[in-house]
């Protein structure tokens, strides 16, 4: 019996991005959101060299990002088309060619804002420069598989756009969300984004019975909920994260970290870290919890005169 010849194995595809576009279009912006999709990134890299760099053997071969402009050694429009089309023949090579538009007009605002100076107009207007870099592009925009115009998108929203078209569904997943409780005796957080004070509710340190427990026993839970203002701010609260997380996500902030402090950091900020905790995840939200002072013993020196 004859064994059947065993089919070789299908090539591993380089998955190459080709970025260019106007110079202030947002290229810069681009390449760093795709370094933090996973992408390694290469900027300015010289575009006779891109050959060689793809045939470089890689293990693993992750997906490269290359961006090129105007100032670019060997930027020649027609080669670069030509070199695209031999890329894109190679079966171990899966390439996209990305051009970044943007009208002349607020390319000009933002060379003025910036102080930049643009890179073709050197001796003459802004607008002139930007003029004669986009009639030397016009060939690779009408190469480009995607564009995307930044024309009237703010940095986030430019972030955005490329994590949608490049980005996988764990880029787009929900922010890391920390919600954490501290004691304001032992010093603030250093890298909160919010922080509520819970110290207006009453301490059940001066409690018997109370003092060694903590925020995370049913007794002080019961204390804290009995104080006539807690529902009150408490809802206030946990409506107002409601209406901001949302808005941090769509505005492609990866980190939220929320505190609560109460004076030793036991009691009060734990409780409330806990049940917003709760609520949120109720919400759909999946937050870490952090207590920084649990395990701090409760000093009457720390809660002296601080109800």
């Amino acid at each position: 019996m004859t064994d059947a010849a065993t089919p070789s194995p299908a090539p591993t595809q380089q998955q190459l991005l080709l970025v260019t576009g106007l110079s202030g279009a947002g290229k810069s912006t681009a390449l760093d959101v795709l370094e933090d999709c996973g992408w390694e990134t290469i900027d300015n890299f010289p575009v006779r060299l891109l050959k060689r760099l793809v045939a470089m053997p890689e293990e693993p071969r992750g997906p490269l990002a290359i961006g090129f402009d105007s100032r670019t050694r060997g930027f020649v429009p027609d080669d670069i088309i030509a070199l695209v089309k031999e890329l894109a023949a190679r079966p171990d090579v899966a390439l996209t060619f990305l051009f970044l538009d943007c009208a002349g007009g607020e390319l000009e605002r933002r060379f003025n804002e910036t102080r930049r100076r643009h890179p073709m107009a050197h001796g003459r207007p802004v607008m002139e420069g930007i003029a004669a870099e986009r009639e030397l592009l016009e060939p690779l925009r009408r190469w480009a598989d995607a564009m995307i115009d930044t024309s009237a998108l703010t940095s986030n929203d430019l972030q955005g756009q490329v994590r949608k078209l490049f980005g996988d569904e764990a880029d787009t997943e929900a922010m890391t969300l920390t919600l954490s409780s501290f004691g304001f005796a032992r010093g603030m957080p250093p890298l909160a984004d919010l922080v509520f004070d819970m110290r207006f509710l009453d301490n059940p340190h001066w409690v018997p019975g109370l003092r060694e427990l903590t925020g995370q026993d049913a007794a002080v839970g019961e204390h804290i909920e009995t104080d006539p203002a807690f529902a009150d701010v408490f809802g206030r609260i946990r409506d107002l994260l409601l209406v901001l997380l949302p808005r941090y996500q769509a505005q492609g902030k990866p980190y939220v970290h929320v505190a609560f402090g109460c004076t030793g950091g036991r009691h009060r900020s734990v409780y409330t870290t806990e049940r917003m905790a709760q609520g949120l995840r109720d919400a759909g939200f999946s937050p870490t919890v952090r207590h920084r002072n649990l395990g701090s013993r409760a000093a009457d020196e720390i809660e002296k005169d601080r109800r």
